[in-house]
């Protein structure tokens, strides 16, 4: 008799309904995802002020500003930006020996192509960058803030979030919490960079939901919440407003995705009792996060919001990508055949959520 396929056994593919890419799913590697020890004390939280700390109130910034003496949240214009306002368009100064034809700078268009048919190409990329002080106290996380807290924060994503959509086509608010993920920071901050082109991500995700919708009628991620919340075993936290689940495509071991129970295609969408239900989310999520391996949790994370124009096609969520795997040293590295192949992952994302709801 042959063989009934488990997806709790046996090693299998899982589509990324939003991006259209694959993961690997390799539960036969992570038969005991427990494995390994929890660590207590690997992370020590900071005090509330650090004289060193160049996001602390009153502290000299790595650029040489002085940041007032804030007793909220503080938003400034990063000192070193990834992205620029008012950018020349590439090739408008072509130098000696490049691959981008002099002809093609005249050309009035946001990209250029080189004289070689294509293998050269550039495009404009003018934004701005800025960075949100979450709060004055340097040991606190979003985790440790309160809910009035947390609300403040929220506020303040929406507040800039309207200022920027005015000048550019998309806005992406984020944040990078722990060195183990990349943060060059431990005191409570994210980022926002807003461009005049929509990123990678941003398109894939596009492109998969209006086609989704042309096909159905309806927008993906407001079905996909009702067949989580039917299904049950990914998701980790419901309230009246929202619905926190790891995602059946999950990459990361213990990746979320926060997701309205309306159709709201913005932050700027909320009603007064969704932004108090989302402070409660992010709070029990997070605080789940680190009850996990008794430790601050790293993680990326980000809002993806609808961009300029395009409400009707979008649905919004964040996505939170925690790099931990089995203890609070040991985080989960993209491996050779994931970055030359295809992503994969051990632990399934029931497991994860199982691990999850244990803890909340």
């Amino acid at each position: 008799m042959p063989e009934t396929f488990d997806p709790s056994v046996h090693p299998h593919r899982r589509r990324n309904a939003l991006t259209g890419q694959w993961v690997i799913v390799s539960p036969q590697r992570a038969k005991r995802p427990w494995q390994g020890k929890t660590d207590g004390s690997a992370i020590e939280r900071p005090g509330a002020y650090d004289p060193n700390c160049y996001l602390c109130p009153g502290n000299e910034r790595a650029g040489g500003l002085s940041n007032p003496d804030y007793a909220s949240t503080f938003v400034f214009q990063n000192d070193f930006a990834a992205l620029a306002p008012d950018v020349p368009l590439p090739g408008s100064a072509v130098a000696p020996g490049s691959p981008l034809s002099p002809a093609s700078a005249l050309r009035p268009a946001s990209y250029i192509d080189d004289a070689s048919g294509g293998l050269y190409r550039a495009a404009t990329g003018d934004g701005e960058c800025r960075v949100i002080c979450f709060s004055p106290d340097h040991g606190k996380t979003l985790a440790t803030m309160d809910l009035a807290e947390i609300g403040v924060v929220i506020d303040l994503w929406k507040s800039q979030l309207a200022e920027l959509l005015d000048r550019y086509e998309y806005v992406q608010i984020f944040e990078t919490r722990g060195a183990i993920s990349g943060a060059s920071n431990p005191h409570p901050h994210g980022q926002i960079w807003a461009s005049n082109f929509l990123p990678n991500e941003i398109v894939a995700e596009l492109a998969e939901q209006r086609s989704y919708r042309a096909l159905h009628g309806s927008h993906l991620l407001v079905d996909y919440v009702e067949s989580e919340l039917a299904a049950g075993d990914r998701i980790i936290h419901v309230n009246d407003h929202w619905v926190v689940a790891v995602p059946y495509w999950a990459y990361w071991p213990y990746e979320t995705i926060v997701l309205p129970r309306r159709p709201v295609a913005s932050l700027l969408d909320l009603t007064v009792d969704e932004a108090e239900g989302l402070a409660d989310s992010l709070k029990t999520m997070l605080s789940g996060f680190d009850r996990l391996f008794d430790t601050p949790f790293p993680y990326c994370s980000g809002w993806h919001t609808a961009p300029r124009g395009l409400e009707d096609d979008w649905q919004l969520h964040a996505h939170y990508y925690p790099p931990l795997l089995r203890s609070a040293e040991l985080a989960k590295i993209p491996a050779s055949y994931e970055l030359l192949a295809n992503l994969q992952r051990d632990l399934t994302p029931e497991t994860a959520a199982g691990n999850l709801r244990a803890v909340l």
